[in-house]
């Protein structure tokens, strides 16, 4: 678990009581207490309070806050606050600001405003870190440390491209080694001596953000971003550390958040946590699919929800309320997914600035009379209940879906062939099929071990790095199923063209090679034609967007392209490699073809479904000690039942036994605790 201090599925969220007097401070603890509030994270952007100059500190008023909320029975996720530097930094030590994509040097405002190469950002900030740390680290309060928040943004600074060229050196060697990787003789842009590289930006190679005329470079950049910001977050970690070793220490990510390659930072969390704030409209599915991707990332370990709000955002463009029932549906898909928490942003409402209509578990009515407050409280007395039961159970998948964030950079970074692919959309198509099939799935990255897994699944693999092939090579020789798809196989880590044929590295174990790619404008369509019934998958079927043209050495082809000049040329095929099967989707099909074929993978398997699901409901499956959990989440605004077959057990959250067929109330939510 995540810290032995609680034993139970954390509840709580951000807390600001420095923007408040302390006849509210009673209030709050009064209204924790009836929603059953465990948990505040504090201290997140009060850097400018604790340090009101550079040789100040006053932590009185931290003092006071922590000791509060542990006599009240709540316990502290304690951030260092470095999310956003006070005006003084900004004021003595100018370089400290960023200078923004289009070449702006950036004044004192907002937040994440911080040059990450700024060795004034980096000295403060571990000063900070260490005196927290040293202050607190006997409190009893203390669960958990929280770096700084929602890292994210880059900068484009002479700090910056100087730290680059130093990037540079360590990656290469040497300026030829550099020129060779990034094809620099196009557009005669050999480099001579390191001092001549620049940013790539609105001033030099870029525009309109991921336009650019060198992928290389542009490529580079994003890598030494994430990982500029992730040394600012380590060196904050080991100062925490030094102090507080047994502390565990996280940051809060984001999902799908393009900027920062989340597999390499999970590496340096002690568990990952994450802000999850879906539209009212997106899908179900994509929500599911992010969470499996943050459990993903340490390999299946369970993560934190650190936010959601319990009712409202503010910052999209339509900030819809949440149903009734809505909240407590979601949270439970969380823990359904790996969860071991359930937190907000935020506890009480802001009443000025950017935030001040972002919902929170008390309102600005404040008082519990309101129906966020009732939903909250009654989730929070469900989590009681639960106590540790769900703790560190595991989510059992043996379909994975290979995700990865530097092919994603270099798939929006290349020029062509069409504006419309979108590496997240593609990968969201797979596992949507899945999610409908109630099908559990893993969601990994390229140096997760294949190994535990029947079927992996990599769309559009653009990217094939290093040894990326030999290891599919090896699985799929092992009795693994391995699945890829249109724009695949096609450049190194560098983005340069594996010469001889796409998908190139991929070529021998898919037994095809791909002789030309045709992009469809938005309002074309081809049909993937069938050759013969193959299970589930006959007849014809729709895609679009891109259509490869391959030809097969080796592969069976199970179906045809049905029009245009390639009409008869192959759109599905699969090669027997040793023992396994792989395959090649050559073209993006249409969500029918998608449950088919997919289907067709599972049950070749033996693959079940954890539950023959209708629309609208999701299933997810924990594991611990001998026991499973299934999560029966009905997302539709009436009542759907689910046929549990022969595995009945009790329902946790009503304590009663179910068997055969369960009735789920409308967003309602059914947990079944079952022996293996």
């Amino acid at each position: 678990m995540i810290n032995e201090k609680l034993p139970k599925i954390w509840y709580g969220g951000d807390y600001n009581p420095e923007q408040w007097e302390a006849d509210t401070w009673a209030e709050d603890d009064r209204m924790f207490k009836l929603a059953g509030i465990d948990v505040a994270t504090i201290n997140v952007f009060s850097w400018a309070l604790s340090q009101p100059s550079e040789d100040d500190y006053h932590f009185e008023w931290l003092d006071e806050t922590i000791d509060r909320l542990h006599r009240n029975g709540v316990g502290v996720c304690l951030a260092t606050s470095t999310g956003a530097h006070p005006a003084w930094m900004a004021k003595k030590y100018p370089e400290v600001t960023r200078v923004d994509y289009h070449g702006r040097k950036r004044k004192f405002g907002g937040r994440h405003n911080s040059c990450p190469n700024s060795p004034v950002f980096r000295h403060f900030s571990k000063l900070i870190a260490g005196k927290l740390a040293e202050r607190y680290k006997d409190h009893p309060a203390l669960l958990i440390w929280h770096v700084s928040n929602e890292y994210g943004g880059y900068c484009y600074c002479d700090n910056c491209a100087e730290a680059f060229r130093g990037w540079l050196r360590k990656r290469y060697g040497t300026i030829d080694k550099l020129n060779k990787a990034w094809n620099t003789r196009f557009w005669g842009h050999t480099f001579y001596d390191w001092d001549e590289i620049v940013p790539p930006n609105a001033l030099s190679e870029e525009w309109d953000g991921n336009r650019t005329n060198f992928q290389g470079i542009s490529l580079d950049y994003r890598r030494f971003q994430s990982d500029s910001l992730l040394e600012c977050y380590k060196i904050e970690y080991e100062e925490l550390k030094r102090h507080t070793p047994n502390v565990p220490v996280t940051t809060n990510l984001m999902g799908f958040y393009p900027e920062l390659n989340y597999f390499e930072w999970a590496k340096h969390l002690d568990v990952v946590s994450w802000d999850n704030y879906p539209s009212l409209d997106t899908p179900f599915s994509f929500t599911a699919m992010t969470h499996d991707l943050m459990r993903g990332l340490k390999q299946g370990q369970p993560f934190m929800l650190m936010e959601q709000t319990p009712s409202q955002q503010n910052w999209q463009a339509y900030n819809s309320l949440k149903r009734p029932g809505v909240m407590r549906l979601w949270s439970y898909q969380a823990v359904a997914r790996g969860a071991d928490t359930v937190m907000f942003f935020q506890l009480r409402r802001s009443v000025g600035a950017c935030e001040k209509y972002h919902g929170a578990v008390i309102e600005h009515v404040g008082h519990e009379n309101t129906r966020v407050f009732r939903e909250v409280a009654e989730l929070g007395r469900e989590l009681q209940q639960l106590g540790d039961k769900l703790l560190d159970a595991r989510s059992a998948a043996k379909v994975a879906i290979v995700y990865d964030w530097e092919n994603r950079w270099a798939t929006e970074l290349t020029s062509g062939p069409t504006v419309a692919l979108k590496y997240v959309d593609e990968v969201h198509k797979y596992y949507d099929a899945l999610f409908k099939l109630g099908v559990q799935t893993a969601m990994i990255g390229v140096e997760t071990d294949l190994s535990g897994y029947d079927i992996v699944i990599a769309p559009v693999l653009y990217m094939v790095k290093e040894g990326y092939a030999k290891k599919v090579e090896a699985f799929v020789e092992a009795g693994g199923t391995f699945v890829t798809t249109f724009f695949s196989g096609i450049v190194n880590e560098n983005d340069i063209v594996t010469l001889g044929g796409y998908p190139g590295e991929l070529r021998k174990v898919l037994g095809i090679w791909a002789e030309e790619i045709d992009a469809l404008f938005p309002d074309a369509r081809n049909q993937v034609v069938m050759k013969g019934e193959q299970g589930a998958l006959s007849g014809t079927y729709e895609c679009g967007l891109l259509c490869d043209l391959i030809h097969s050495e080796g592969a069976e082809v199970l179906a045809e392209y049905g029009s245009d000049f390639y009409k008869g040329m192959p759109a599905l095929t699969v090669n027997r490699f040793g023992q396994g099967q792989a395959w090649y989707v050559a073209t993006s099909p249409d969500a029918r073809f998608m449950s088919d074929f997919l289907a067709n993978l599972v049950a070749d398997k033996g693959i079940r479904p954890l539950a023959k699901v209708p629309a609208g409901v999701e299933a997810a499956e924990r594991v611990k000690d001998g026991k499973s959990f299934l999560f029966l989440l009905n997302h539709n605004a009436e009542e759907a039942t689910v046929d549990l077959g022969d595995r009945g057990g009790v329902d946790l959250l009503t304590g009663s036994q179910v068997s055969g067929t369960v009735a789920i109330g409308a967003k309602g939510v059914v947990i079944v605790e079952r022996g293996e």
